[in-house]
């Protein structure tokens, strides 16, 4: 028997090696896709070798394959695209309920005069004016200052104002600073640890020297003021004020004294009374105000404004005017439109709404008073 020639036995070697190998290459693309098609799982492919002597079945297979393997990529890509769109599901409910009215805090833009320190603001009036014509080649008309009246304390308080006792410290004085810059000079009581305040404007620097000497005398006066004994000074700012169409009550307000704006009011301060519910939005069914605001009882050197500085914020909540507050000035008819905003807290179990009423107007038309 004739034994097998090397190109056999190479045949056969390379044949076993084939078999051997963990990943079989194979030698034409045609073997790949046969052992594809007769080994997957995907349907109808194997339609493709088997049908392969009819022609017409294996073209009609070859659609039908291509067509499924195009629609798999076009779901692919209606998934794809509705995820990059990052859709959600929002559910809205409207509902009405009774709300408490905010707290509405007001002030005018220029402090009464008091009785009780009327010598002290006569000195400090001419202090003014000589400072004035010290500096600048002004002098302020007589009928200025003579003409303003002044507000009554006497039913306030039973305590009695030493004026005699208080003496204007007339060393603070208003002095040019180099650089045409205007300036007083602070020190304590032993003459050191002194520091001087610099405006570049005369009109700031005169106001903030003005405003050190009118604190300084506005501290005699007693700190707890019983309004009860007087309501009808609020008239004095406000001339009418209705809520829902009710006229509001004068033990519903409170009244405190600001350092800037001198005699302030707050509405609905506690958030309790049963009175300042709010039922129904709308102007008809909210706060409605005419104020007065009147220079001649005022002091026209301290402001050069004037007008009513109104805060709209939570009850129980410290009123800081100078820094959240808004002005209106005088003549017109200003209408505001709030909105309350909650804050839901979710970091705990003992998360609570926290009811707020930013400074941040919904919508404000002013227009004339007729």
């Amino acid at each position: 028997m004739p034994s097998p020639s090397p190109t056999f036995k190479k045949e056969v070697e390379m044949k076993r090696e084939e078999d051997a190998a963990l990943i079989a290459f194979y030698s034409s693309f045609k073997d790949l896709f046969e052992f594809f098609c007769l080994n997957t799982t995907i349907h109808g492919t194997i339609r493709l070798v088997c049908s392969s002597r009819n022609k017409m079945k294996t073209a009609f297979w070859t659609l039908l394959f291509l067509a499924s393997f195009a629609m798999l990529y076009w779901q692919f890509g209606l998934l794809f695209n509705q995820y990059w769109q990052y859709p959600v599901v929002l559910s809205i409910s409207v509902k009405s309920q009774q709300t408490m009215f905010p707290a509405i805090t007001l002030c005018n833009l220029n402090p009464y005069r008091v009785n009780l320190v009327s010598k002290n603001m006569a000195e400090l009036d001419n202090l003014a004016r000589e400072t004035l014509h010290n500096l600048y080649p002004f002098s302020i008309p007589a009928s200025t200052l003579e003409d303003n009246s002044s507000v009554s304390l006497e039913n306030w308080t039973n305590s009695e104002v030493n004026s005699s006792s208080f003496k204007l410290d007339d060393s603070i004085a208003l002095v040019r600073m180099g650089g045409g810059k205007v300036g007083f000079r602070l020190c304590n009581q032993t003459g050191g640890d002194c520091y001087t305040k610099i405006y570049s404007s005369g009109v700031d620097a005169f106001q903030e020297w003005y405003s050190f000497h009118y604190m300084n005398i506005m501290s005699q006066i007693p700190p707890i003021i019983d309004i009860s004994k007087d309501d009808d000074h609020i008239n004095n700012l406000v001339y009418a004020c209705q809520y829902d169409g009710l006229p509001c009550k004068a033990s519903e307000t409170e009244h405190f004294h600001h350092p800037v704006y001198g005699s302030c009011y707050t509405f609905n301060k506690g958030g309790t009374d049963e009175f300042w519910k709010a039922l129904k939005p709308g102007i008809v069914y909210g706060l409605s105000l005419i104020l007065k605001v009147e220079q001649k009882d005022h002091i026209p050197l301290l402001s050069t404004k004037a007008g009513v500085r109104v805060m709209i914020h939570s009850h129980n909540q410290t009123a800081f005017l100078e820094h959240e507050g808004f002005d209106i000035r005088p003549g017109i008819q200003t209408t505001i439109g709030i909105t309350q905003v909650r804050w839901l807290g979710t970091s705990g179990p003992g998360a609570k709404f926290l009811p707020i009423w930013p400074l941040a107007l919904s919508s404000q038309a002013t227009h004339p008073s007729p």
